[in-house]
C-alpha cells in the first residue's frame, strides 16, 4: 500500500498493521527524499503528496494526528509528466508543484558515449557482487552495443551486463533481442538449441577452469553425470585442456 508507505500508518489501520509504522516522509524529516515513477502513484495519493508538499504537513493511514515534516523533494519520471495531465492521469497542480527545476535525461540512445563508462560501471559493480573476474568488452562489441537502441535505456544495459558476469563470460559478446522476443546476435539469425547447449557447456567449463568432475565439477554445475557429460562434450566436439 503506497500510502502507507510514504505516510506511515497507525496500529490496526487495516489488516496486518499489528504496529504503528513511520512512513518514508516521517524519516525524511530534515533530509531528502527520492520518488522515482512518481507518475505511476494513484491519484488519491497525488491527492495526499500535494498536501505534504504545500503545507509540510500529513496524518498516517488511519490516524488523526497531523505531523510535519520539512524535507527536499526529488521525482523522476520516465513518462512525459504534461502529458500525462493532458490525459487526466496526473495532477495538473501537483505538476507545477513538482516542476520547479527540471532535468531532462535523454535516453540511451542518443548518448552513445555514455555507454562504454556505464557498461565498465556495471560490470565492476556485478562482478564485485557475485565475486567474479571482470570480461573484457571489444572495440567490435561495443561498436555492436553503440548501434542497439536499448528501448530499456540504461535499466537493460545494467541487466545485460548483470547476464554477462553471471554466465562467466571472458569476454561480453553482444546480444541484441530478435524481433520475436528471442535473444540474438545483433544482425544474425538466432542460435540453434545445439548451439545453445555447446555455448552453455563451454560456459559451465570455463566457470570451473576445465575441471568436469568432482562435487565442484562442470557436471555437477550442469546436474549430469560426469560420463554423460563427456559424451555430450564428444557429440558437440567441445575440447578442454584440463580434465579431472
Amino acid at each position: 500500500m503506497i500510502d502507507s508507505e510514504l505516510f506511515g500508518h497507525e496500529k490496526g489501520a487495516f489488516t496486518g498493521a499489528i504496529r504503528t509504522k513511520e512512513g518514508r516522509f516521517e524519516l525524511a524529516d530534515n533530509g531528502t527524499i527520492f520518488l522515482d515513477e512518481v507518475s505511476e502513484l494513484p491519484l488519491s495519493t497525488q491527492s495526499r503528496l500535494l498536501r505534504i508538499l504545500q503545507e509540510k504537513e500529513y496524518q498516517r493511514v488511519g490516524g488523526t494526528r497531523t505531523l510535519h515534516s520539512d524535507f527536499r523533494l526529488i521525482t523522476a519520471s520516465n513518462k512525459n509528466l504534461a502529458d500525462e495531465v493532458a490525459q487526466g492521469r496526473f495532477r495538473a497542480d501537483l505538476f507545477f508543484r513538482l516542476n520547479v527545476f527540471p532535468i531532462n535525461v535523454p535516453p540511451l540512445r542518443t548518448r552513445k558515449e555514455d555507454i562504454r563508462p556505464l557498461a565498465s560501471h556495471f560490470l565492476k559493480l556485478f562482478c564485485t557482487r557475485y565475486d567474479r573476474i571482470e570480461p573484457d568488452i571489444s572495440d567490435s562489441e561495443m561498436e555492436k552495443m553503440q548501434a542497439y537502441p536499448w528501448p530499456g535505456n540504461v535499466r537493460e544495459l545494467a541487466n545485460m551486463m548483470e547476464r554477462a558476469v553471471i554466465l562467466g563470460e571472458p569476454r561480453i559478446k553482444f546480444l541484441a533481442p530478435g524481433p520475436s522476443g528471442t535473444t540474438a546476435e545483433a544482425g544474425n539469425r538466432p542460435q540453434t538449441l545445439l548451439e545453445i547447449e555447446k555455448a552453455h557447456i563451454r560456459k559451465t567449463i570455463t566457470l570451473t577452469h576445465g575441471k568436469i568432475g568432482g562435487s565442484d565439477g562442470a557436471s555437477a554445475l550442469l546436474g549430469l553425470k560426469r560420463t554423460t557429460l563427456i559424451k555430450r562434450m564428444k557429440r558437440l566436439e567441445i575440447t578442454v585442456e584440463k580434465s579431472a
